[in-house]
């Protein structure tokens, strides 16, 4: 599989998911522009290192998707540097944890501002391009909770299902244009925002790290394992090679057994 002279356009790509999907487009020859906070010397750092490592190109855009017009400002930086926008990964997300009747009309906002919104804003202005080229890769990162639920987390679980929903919206849109749109829905990955869950399991409990992480886990990873960005990065890959031409619309769970309990 070969993305060269293809430009893919990450959010949330300075740790994580983001970076881990980034690194596998990379390698797979596209040029890449990165975006997400962070300090600035150490994403400079990130940024040359990639290009070192895998010989394509390699931007940044520091927009905040939590507003529309800097979303735009990415999307139109992308084109006008490198010439195209070919591959959308919408990854940015935030997580806040509380009881419906306690859960702060602010964080539900932010929640859904970037959650959901910034993935149908990201893909209002990359699709017009891609259907202009005849070809386009929108890969929305959701979550297993775009399909399940969990407890005090009502904004986040309301945003994944809407983006498995818009996904297969924009999917049925594009059918016949050669723009595919499809989500990834992993379980736990050991990611800044899921490691903020196990420290305050570890504090709330008073034990151990590793045993904070296997109470994670046990409660609904059968596999005992955290997914990894390498992972879903390779599935990122696949996802836009040609042997994935015809899937479009899918929400492909990688969950180390979550929802076949």
């Amino acid at each position: 599989m070969t993305l060269t002279q293809k430009v893919a356009v990450v959010t949330g790509s300075t740790s994580g998911i983001g970076l881990g999907i980034a690194r596998a487009l990379a390698g797979a020859g596209a040029d890449v522009v990165l975006n997400g906070f962070g300090d600035a010397a150490a994403i400079e750092e990130l940024r040359a290192g990639l290009v070192a490592e895998f010989g394509v190109r390699v931007g940044y855009h520091g927009a905040d998707l939590s507003k529309p017009a800097e979303i735009a400002a990415l999307i139109g930086h992308a084109e006008e540097t490198f010439g195209s926008v070919d591959v959308l990964v919408n990854n940015a997300g935030i997580q806040h944890v509380a009881p419906v009747e306690d859960f702060p009309a602010d964080r539900w906002d932010a929640v859904i501002a970037l959650n959901l919104s910034a993935v149908f804003h990201g893909t209002h202005h990359a699709l017009p391009g891609m259907k202009r080229r005849g070809w386009g890769r929108i890969l929305n990162i959701a979550s297993v909770h775009g399909h399940v639920a969990s407890v005090n987390k009502s904004a986040y679980v309301a945003a994944k299902h809407g983006v498995v929903g818009l996904t297969k919206t924009v999917a049925l849109e594009t059918a016949g244009t050669g723009v595919t749109c499809n989500a990834i829905c992993p379980g736990w990955v050991l990611t800044p925002l899921v490691q903020k869950q196990i420290d305050a399991i570890a504090s709330t409990k008073n034990i151990p790290e590793p045993q904070a992480k296997a109470e994670l886990l046990g409660a609904k990873q059968p596999s005992g394992a955290f997914v990894t960005p390498d992972e879903l990065g390779g599935l990122a890959v696949f996802l836009c090679s040609d042997s994935a031409a015809q899937m479009t619309g899918a929400s492909l769970l990688m969950d180390g057994g979550w929802t076949a309990q």
